[in-house]
């Protein structure tokens, strides 16, 4: 339990000439009205004034502020009244806590009007005094700390109010170890088996990741020593919340979320900042789109820092904060560091700029009579990424910025979503790309003809509709791979002469398919027509067990057969490790071995071979595009094309020629011809082995005398 000691050794620090005495007087006066009451963990009411005034210590906050912290429950919870505190302790102290006061149980037709009156009032206190919304914050950290104490429900209710209101304002007014310590506690309260993974998660890595904090740190100190810069080197782990909302914004589990480590670097100036950025880059590789510059462009709070994130060592991601001294104050104690007071005298303002914010907050709360609007208002200016629409019968609902119709129909239910077609907001018929805005009345329009398609996951935003979309397409591709798969069997099947008289029913076919690492037939057939289980191998087996023998063929046509499998059943070609796949090459880039390759699985034709910057692959579904390498141990023939443009002179073909013969390469086909500005154009089909070898003889035929160009068809 913290102690009036504690308080005053920290205030102390912070302000040398400070008047405890008065903070003493303070304790006292609220010990002797609070005498007897208790908290519902048994402890002594006063324990709670005296937590609260400790993180107003700890926010540096003047005495006047602190003495206010002890005495903020006084006129709620017992006799004394706002007179006394102002004879007692002065007009500034009496204005801060009548400030803070709990709202009064006042009767309100609904919650969100309670609400509304509730933020109306605290903005209402801030007008007068900035220290009233700071001592309410603190006031809310230690009730959130000891929450535990409340029933469930009461839980729940105290936490969704903080995570609405309290967590944003101590955000808006850039104190950002209140706000992440209060959304660490909200997201216990309201999703304990998601804090507890994470909680774990971060366990089981602790050794290994704090091993690498020392070592980045050391790398870092290291870095700025040998240029001559004088930074302090900081690493923690990322606030639960952050790494809560990095899952659900990106759909990740826990063990997905890599960047989980932030490093500070504090140095003493704007000149080093940038310094120390560019030394950072210099030794690992920034993420591209990841960098945020806030010294040049700060935020409403007038945080400032520079931030970027790199790949570290060990390939880990890891955020680096850079800032300087000034920069790191004013990042621990808001709008608290730029709002500083003289003992009795009012506060002074050191920028506009830093409450630009708070006073449209004021205007608003004057001109806004509607509790709904003006809480709509308030809402937009403390959550500038979030959209909050309506329901025809009047139901708020909350979506991420740029939402559409589309997830607005998921949230009422996956059925409204997988047929929604269209929507009227506030009346009108709009699109489904229609991006959402505050305040819209939106009606879903549905048709039973309608289906999810893949472009809508172009532009939902909303995780839970994603996660719908993709599960219809998944399940509707299943359906089509698996009709698709069987006619495939049932053509291989006609081929070579096996009958099955009742496909998806024969137990033969099942126990192939438990061979080939299925549960079932209707599974099986599915990866067929997917293009990931060759269909001549399921029959092969279903022969083996039918005790049907395979023909053996002799002589010359053996050798035929032979030539065959060698050209077409070996695609030379690795399937993530798995072999024994329908395997073909693309006819519009004609790759070979050697060169960079991506698989694209074609229904009922297994995969396709393409170049990866084929431009037929650029904007292919990434969900069909699969990891290949080539099999160096395949010799195998294949084919190229290439486009030379020479001057029209006499024996450059045979030149060409001579060069193709020179580097191995068997001419399949040959098409020349000249233009009508005496350019020769030859067009070569070559059969190759490898990629190197094309290299060499596209250098060997740009060295030939009179060639202009060589290029890839």
């Amino acid at each position: 339990m913290i102690r009036l000691n504690d308080i005053t050794d920290k205030l102390l620090k912070y302000h040398p000439k400070a008047n405890t005495a008065l903070v003493e007087k303070a304790y006292v006066y609220s010990a002797k009205v609070h005498l007897g009451q208790v908290r519902l963990s048994g402890e002594p009411y006063l324990s709670h004034l005296l937590e609260t005034a400790y993180i107003l210590a700890r926010l540096k906050m003047d005495v006047t502020c602190i003495v206010a912290g002890l005495l903020h429950d006084t006129i709620e919870d017992t006799k004394a009244s706002l007179e006394d505190i102002e004879r007692l302790f002065g007009p500034e102290t009496a204005l801060i806590v009548d400030g803070v006061t709990k709202i009064s149980q006042m009767q309100f037709s609904n919650r969100e009007q309670r609400q509304a009156e509730n933020i109306r009032k605290m903005i209402l206190a801030m007008s007068s005094d900035i220290r009233v919304i700071i001592v309410k914050l603190s006031d809310r950290l230690h009730n959130m700390r000891t929450l535990g104490y409340h029933s469930p429900e009461k839980q729940k209710l105290i936490a969704s109010e903080t995570l609405d209101i309290y967590a944003p304002l101590a955000g808006r007014m850039g104190i950002y170890w209140l706000k992440s310590e209060l959304e660490d506690l909200c997201l216990y309260y309201l999703e304990q088996e998601v804090y507890q993974t994470i909680k774990m998660e971060i366990a089981q890595r602790r050794d290994e990741r704090e091993k690498f904090i020392r070592e980045v740190k050391e790398l870092l100190i290291a870095k700025f020593k040998e240029v001559g810069i004088e930074a302090v080197v900081k690493g923690r782990y990322k606030h639960f919340y952050s790494i809560y909302r990095k899952m659900v914004d990106q759909d990740l589990t826990v063990s997905q979320v890599f960047d989980v480590l932030a490093f500070r670097v504090i140095v003493d100036s704007v000149k080093h900042c940038y310094e120390a950025l560019g030394h950072i880059h210099s030794m690992w590789k920034p993420i591209s789109g990841r960098f945020k510059d806030y010294i040049s462009m700060p935020k409403a709070n007038m945080y400032q820092s520079l931030h970027t994130t790199v790949i570290g060592p060990w390939g880990e991601r890891m955020e680096v904060q850079i800032r300087t001294w000034d920069m790191d104050r004013v990042a621990e104690e808001g709008i608290a560091a730029h709002w500083k007071y003289k003992e009795g005298a009012a506060a002074r303002q050191t920028d506009d700029k830093q409450f630009a914010w708070l006073r449209q907050l004021l205007e608003w709360q004057k001109s806004l009579d509607d509790p709904a609007e003006f809480l709509d208002t308030v809402r937009m200016d403390l959550f500038p990424n979030e959209v909050y629409v309506f329901t025809p019968t009047g139901e708020v609902k909350e979506f991420p910025k740029g939402a559409t119709p589309i997830d607005f129909a998921y949230s009422i239910h996956s059925e409204v979503g997988e047929k929604c077609m269209g929507a009227r907001v506030n009346g009108k018929m709009v699109p489904i790309r229609y991006m959402l805005q505050n305040g819209d009345i939106v009606e879903i329009i549905t048709s039973p003809k309608q289906h999810p398609s893949k472009d809508w996951l172009d532009f939902v935003k909303t995780s839970r509709a994603k996660n719908k979309i993709r599960h219809w397409i998944k399940n509707q591709e299943k359906e089509e791979s698996i009709q698709l798969g069987r006619s495939v069997l049932e053509k291989m099947l006609e081929q070579e002469n096996v009958t099955l008289p009742n496909l998806m029913k024969s137990d033969v076919l099942a126990e192939v398919a438990r061979d080939v690492s299925f549960h079932s037939i209707e599974e099986m057939l599915a990866q067929i027509g997917f293009g990931k289980l060759s269909a001549r191998q399921v029959v092969g087996r279903l022969k083996t067990k039918l005790g049907i023998k395979e023909d053996k063929t002799h002589g010359l046509v053996e050798k035929v057969v032979s030539k065959i499998r060698r050209r077409r059943g070996g695609s030379g070609i690795k399937v993530r490790g798995v072999s024994d796949m329908l395997v073909r090459f693309a006819n519009c880039c004609h790759p070979i071995p050697g060169e960079k390759v991506v698989g694209f699985i074609t229904r009922g034709r297994g995969i396709t071979i393409h170049q990866k910057n084929c431009r037929h692959i650029l904007h292919a579904d990434p969900d069909r595009l699969v990891e290949i390498s080539w099999d160096t141990g395949q010799e195998e023939t294949h084919i190229a094309r290439l486009k030379v443009t020479s001057l029209d002179q006499k024996g450059i073909l045979a030149d060409l020629s001579a060069v193709l013969t020179q580097k191995n390469a068997n001419i399949v086909q040959a098409d020349v011809k000249t233009t009508i500005d005496k350019k020769g154009i030859a067009l070569f089909t070559l059969e190759l082995e490898n990629f190197q070898q094309l290299q060499d003889i596209i250098a060997g035929l740009k060295r030939v005398k009179n060639v202009l160009k060589v290029e890839r068809q």
